[in-house]
């Protein structure tokens, strides 16, 4: 590969900046836009229906897309994925902050969210392709998955300052970062050496079937969260999603080109870190959302304040690329993400008996651990779903990757919402606190199965893919 950076100069230096710059805006934007939710409803008087629409269409697009942006990525060209959806990013991150009606803000944020779903996948390709394999990539992918988390834990602390200025801001400073980032990497990405594109033209078939299967199944999901919503809607959403889904399938084994090879999913490393990342996003974001609800609402903390609570989960955004890839270059990859679900399960379990009065020292352990358990384990579950993937597939590769984690965080908020509604006996204090604590137990358990999952790679043969390299390197 032409592209690859054979030491770390400053142009190296450079174009991880602005690839890092990209997923972390990625990750920035969706909780500034969550702390922010109160005070938009309250400036355009939406309905609690249309608050909800607005988050979820985000999740609607990208979850919708993302495997259509990440095959988008090796057949049309990274680089021009990148910079064509970096620039529809900002276009409608901007529509966002002018919208005066929820119907504006509901396509604003679908959009934004295609524009993702496009983005990240091309992102992640571009590391890998920038970065030989081995330690170097090892390193990237590492302060890629960093910045990546940092985005989430600062964007909350971002938010609650932004938002004392006018909620406007939530969407006015991801145009700001877009057009920087934007700037740098026409300046400094280059494509990657050009594979052959596969003979048979586009998957047109393909790309519609599976792109309204993801769009019905994210959107059955998305209806979870509402009790209002109907069973049988929701149902009926699922079965087509489903059915596509199943159509897909039978498409891509008969075409010429298809827009997902199957065989792809052949790759036990893929598949693991696809079902790891799905249980162990989910269950931050359950989490997550969850000590939002007890800090503003039981506890009557400020938006801010509790941004601030969890700034200390951005923990990882230090250790991922300086901590991680040398335990990575050690240990192998699934055996650090196995101690980083692990310690994820410890820091919810301590969580668990959180009382009404609790001090945020109480608190303190949970948030650290999970700092620690985030760099233990975002950075290697990038690593995973590229180990043993062509070159020339590792878009793809990284939309089926975000493509779990986008599910699994719907999924998530949604079975910790379905839980604390069950467990909501009245609207009193200790009612709510014991709601809260039953659906506490969703993120635990979800961690626990993805460590048991993480455990049963490790007795696998698929469980040694990163030492060759890390011997390769050494020997070099």
């Amino acid at each position: 590969m032409s592209t690859s950076m054979t030491r770390w100069d400053g142009r190296a230096w450079a174009v991880l900046a602005v690839l890092c710059g990209a997923i972390f805006l990625e990750g920035i934007d969706v909780a500034m836009l969550n702390v922010a939710l109160p005070s938009i409803r309250a400036d355009l008087g939406l309905s609690t229906g249309m608050l909800s629409g607005v988050v979820s269409a985000y999740v609607l697009g990208y979850g919708g897309f993302l495997l259509l942006g990440g095959r988008a990525a090796d057949l049309l060209g990274r680089r021009r994925m990148f910079l064509l959806w970096l620039t529809v990013f900002l276009i409608f991150s901007g529509l966002g902050g002018f919208a005066t009606d929820g119907w504006t803000l509901l396509l604003a944020r679908f959009v934004t969210g295609v524009s993702a779903a496009f983005l990240t996948p091309a992102g992640l390709a571009l590391v890998t392709a920038h970065f030989p394999a081995g330690p170097q990539r090892t390193r990237a992918l590492g302060v890629y998955a960093g910045t990546a988390a940092g985005g989430f834990s600062l964007g909350l602390v971002a938010g609650g300052v932004l938002v004392s200025f006018g909620w406007r801001w939530v969407f006015f400073a991801p145009v700001l970062m877009s057009a920087a980032i934007l700037l740098g990497a026409v300046l400094l990405i280059r494509e990657p050496v050009a594979q052959p594109r596969p003979s048979g033209g586009v998957d047109v078939a393909g790309a519609f079937s599976i792109t309204g299967a993801m769009l019905l199944l994210a959107y059955s999901v998305v209806r979870l969260e509402d009790p209002d919503h109907g069973l049988v809607g929701t149902v009926a959403a699922f079965a087509g999603g489903l059915a596509l889904l199943t159509a897909f399938v039978a498409i891509e084994r008969r075409s010429a080109a298809p827009l997902v090879r199957l065989g792809i999913l052949r790759s036990g490393s893929l598949v693991r870190a696809g079902l790891i990342a799905f249980l162990f996003l989910g269950s931050f974001a359950g989490f997550q959302f969850l000590v939002t609800l007890y800090l503003q609402e039981l506890r009557g903390w400020s938006p801010l304040e509790t941004g601030l609570a969890m700034l200390v989960v951005g923990l990882d955004t230090v250790l991922s690329p300086t901590l991680t890839p040398k335990l990575v270059n050690r240990f192998g990859t699934l055996r650090v993400l196995l101690g980083g679900l692990v310690v994820a399960a410890v820091a919810y379990a301590l969580f668990l008996p959180v009382g009404l009065d609790w001090a945020y020292v109480a608190m303190l352990p949970t948030m650290l651990l999970l700092g620690v358990a985030f760099s233990l384990a975002y950075g290697p579950l990038t690593m995973a779903a590229t180990e043993g993937v062509d070159e020339r597939e590792h878009g793809l590769a990284g939309g089926l990757l975000y493509t779990a984690t986008q599910f699994g965080t719907a999924v998530g908020l949604s079975a910790v919402t379905a839980v604390q509604v069950a467990a909501l006996a009245d609207g009193s204090p200790q009612a709510g606190l014991a709601a809260l604590h039953a659906a506490l137990l969703v993120p635990v358990v979800a961690a626990v199965l993805g460590a048991v999952i993480a455990a049963l790679g490790l007795r696998g043969p698929a469980r040694r893919p990163s030492r060759p390299e890390t011997h390769r390197a050494r020997a070099s």
